[in-house]
Formats: structure tokens, sequence, C-alpha cells
């Protein structure tokens, strides 16, 4: 059975969507057996496209884009081995959303997994320039690493921090 990842953000149309396409490819050349996919805490972009700067920022960077928005569910964490936020107020949704402790315990923060972030939140690009959107791009990119470490390790020890 394959480890279940799942990337949520706001409304599912920027930085989850980035984030599920930057580490699909990537467990997909590390040949990982990782079913990846992503959500948003918000119903407001249910079965919109990612954002076009979101599209551009992925296809320029050699990444496949093809997304519709969904909003993720409480009864989805038994599904999922591990469920990533972008933030924190989608951690803080997520955990409290979590049926249990071990739900709770599926719930992390992106960039934990980068030993060298600051800030523990990827900024929403949304009302920004095309900058931010490459920004959040850098982000994901930099917590790759670590994620697929802790992947491979079973998800048994927190990476990075």
């Amino acid at each position: 059975m394959p480890y279940r990842v799942t990337f949520v953000c706001t409304g599912n149309i920027c930085r989850s969507p980035m984030a599920e396409h930057i580490f699909r490819r990537h467990v997909e050349d590390e040949g990982l057996d990782v079913e990846v996919d992503s959500s948003g805490t918000g119903h407001w972009h249910v079965g919109d496209p990612a954002d076009e700067r979101t599209v551009a920022t992925l296809r320029k960077a050699g990444y496949r884009s093809a997304h519709r928005a969904r909003q993720f569910e409480a009864g989805w964490f038994g599904h999922y081995d591990l469920i990533i936020a972008l933030d924190r107020s989608h951690q803080t949704d997520l955990e409290a959303m979590a049926p249990d402790e071990a739900a709770r315990r599926k719930v992390r923060l992106l960039r934990e997994f980068d030993p060298d972030a600051r800030d523990p939140d990827v900024a929403d690009p949304y009302y920004g320039r095309a900058s931010a959107f490459e920004e959040v791009r850098e982000q994901v990119e930099a917590a790759v690493p670590g994620l697929i470490e802790y992947v491979r390790r079973g998800a048994k020890e927190p990476s990075g921090r």
C-alpha cells in the first residue's frame, strides 16, 4: 500500500497545488511508492483550476500543473499518512477537524522539513506579485529533501528541526 501525503492551504489554488506537483515529481524521481494530492481548508474555489500564476510558475520550473481545487474533509484523516499544512492557520484548522490525537499527529507544517526555514509559514502569494509565487516554489523545493527523508523513514521522527 502506498504512503499517502496531502498538502493543504486555504483555497487549494496556489500553495498546496504547487507543493503537490513539486513533491509528486520528486517522489517519482526517487521511485518511492507515495500518493500525493492537495486540498484547501475553504470551499471558495472548489472545482477551479490552479491560479494561473501557480501554473506559470510550475511550468517555468518544469513541473506539471493539471489541477482541480477541492476542500479537505474531516473524514479523510484515515486515508492519509501525512497531512502537510502550508501555514499555521491551516495547521490549526486541520487539528481542530481531527477526530482524535492520532489524526492530529498526522498534521505537520511543510517548512518544518526545511532546516534553514526561519518562518514556519509559506506566505500566501494570492494577493502578491508573480515573484511571490516563485518564492513559494523555492520554499517548497527547500523542504522537499527533508520531507522525502521523513517519508523514507516511515514518518517515525521529525526531519529538520
